[in-house]
Parts: C-alpha cells; sequence; structure tokens
C-alpha cells in the first residue's frame, strides 16, 4: 500500500462500484468513511442501511474542492469561505444552509449540510475520479465512518474489514486500502448555520485556529444545534468494559485483573 501515489486501476473500479450504487470504503485523513454517491438517495441509505445508522442522524458530504459550496449549501457566510480557504483540503467539516441539490438523505431532515474537503491522497484521487466519470465537477460523496453505528471510527482498511466485512459476506462493495489514517480522530465540525460560529465537534483542527481565521468566539453549541456526527449521548464507544477509578485504588486493581488485557 502507498499511501501517497493512489493506484488508478483500484480508483477506477472505486468508482465503478460507486456509479452502480456501490458502497466503497475510502480513507481520508482523519478516519476511513463509508461512501456513496451524494446525489443518489437510494445508495445514500444503503449507507445507514449498513452500518445500522438512524435516519435522522445527518452524513458529511465529500467534496473535491471549496467550489462546491454553492452547489451544495445556500447563502454560505463569509466565514464559512475564510475556514475553507484556510484549512481545505483538511480535517474540517463546515455545517451550512444547505441547498435544494442536498436532499433528505443527507441532511437527516434538517435545514443544513455539512461538508468536508478530504486532503488524504487516495480520497482526492477518488473524489476527482468520481466527478470525472459523472461529468459533473460538483459531484461529491456522503461519507460517514466506515463503521457499524456507534462504535469506534476505523482508521485502517483492516478495521473496516473486521467490522463491516466485504461483500458477499460483508456490508461494503469495495475497501480502498490507502493505509493507516494520518491523523486517526474524526474532524473539527464548526456550524456556520446562525447569527454566530459554534463548535459542534471538537477534533484535529482546534478551536483556536478556527477562531484566528475568522476573528470571532467561536463557543461549543448547546441546545437547538444541528444534529451532527459525535453529539449523542453515546457513541465512538468500544467493545470493552470500562472502569473509572482513584488513583489509590488502581494498583490493587490491576493485581486483581492480572492476566487479562488491560489499558490504563
Amino acid at each position: 500500500v502507498d499511501p501517497h501515489h493512489p493506484d488508478p486501476i483500484t480508483v477506477s473500479l472505486a468508482v465503478e462500484r460507486l456509479r452502480a450504487d456501490g458502497l466503497v470504503a475510502f480513507p481520508t485523513e482523519t478516519v476511513y468513511g463509508l461512501g456513496a454517491d451524494a446525489d443518489d438517495a437510494e445508495a445514500v441509505r444503503a449507507i445507514f442501511a449498513a452500518k445500522g445508522r438512524p435516519a435522522d442522524h445527518p452524513v458529511i458530504v465529500h467534496v473535491h474542492d471549496a467550489s462546491a459550496i454553492d452547489a451544495w449549501a445556500s447563502g454560505a457566510p463569509d466565514a464559512a469561505r475564510q475556514l475553507a480557504q484556510t484549512f481545505w483540503p483538511g480535517p474540517l467539516t463546515l455545517v451550512l444552509p444547505r441547498s435544494p441539490r442536498a436532499h433528505d438523505a443527507l441532511t437527516g431532515g434538517q435545514a443544513s449540510v455539512g461538508l468536508r474537503c478530504p486532503a488524504h491522497r487516495w480520497a482526492r484521487a477518488l473524489l476527482a475520479a468520481f466527478a470525472a466519470l459523472r461529468g459533473d465537477p460538483m459531484a461529491a460523496l456522503a461519507a460517514p465512518s466506515a463503521n457499524s453505528f456507534g462504535r469506534i471510527s476505523p482508521t485502517t482498511a483492516a478495521h473496516v474489514r473486521a467490522d463491516l466485512g466485504e461483500k458477499p459476506q460483508g456490508r461494503v462493495d469495495l475497501i480502498l486500502d490507502g493505509g493507516p489514517c494520518p491523523v486517526g480522530i474524526e474532524s473539527t465540525i464548526v456550524d456556520l448555520t446562525g447569527a454566530a460560529p459554534r463548535l459542534l465537534r471538537h477534533g484535529a483542527i482546534s478551536r483556536g485556529q478556527v477562531e484566528a481565521t475568522i476573528g470571532c468566539a467561536v463557543p461549543d453549541a448547546g441546545a437547538g444545534a444541528p444534529r451532527a456526527s459525535g453529539r449523542l449521548l453515546s457513541h465512538y464507544a468500544p467493545r470493552a468494559p470500562l472502569e473509572l477509578l482513584e488513583p489509590s485504588r488502581l494498583p490493587a486493581r490491576i493485581n486483581a485483573l492480572r492476566g487479562t488485557r488491560l489499558a490504563v
């Protein structure tokens, strides 16, 4: 696997699967995404079925560059363009008022849509090839993380195979292996649908970086914010028990669990 030089034959095969309403897992700099044609509502619904994701939980639309903002969003504020110019391609998602192109299957029925331009070379090659085949430079991929809903997001192709798997036994048509994700945590999400920007999810781009770019405070979002990945009470949950201990009790507990796999 060469993360810096995508294989054009493999990318072409992935694009063909996408055009046939298939699901393709692909690497981004943050985590592996589970992609489908963002314009195809049935293909997008297949993502939800594969993940076991609630239908009202929106997915992020992955675009090739900032020129696609006006295709998928309506009335994007200047702050959105400033952030895109500074951090795209990169691990930042912008939540904006949706355009008519952003249908309910993408948005969970909300009036907003999340847009991101990934930096990983395999993701960029896939988006470019998909747009070329569609004959539409604004064509995009809907892509939440490529894992069962509520579980930890995958950062390698092996993680995707172990969880969702490839067809016919699994739920994904094709998994593109672009190596480990270099960032390894989900994108920062900034809500720009209201009078003032709000932070919906913390990620690799810090609050300070966002505030420095747009010149204003960006507080955490409270009640009434758009639904977004990572904001449910239970999310990114590992399949392992977790105990919270006072430091003084830790040595005895480790001793009691001797012989099992532990992380502290």
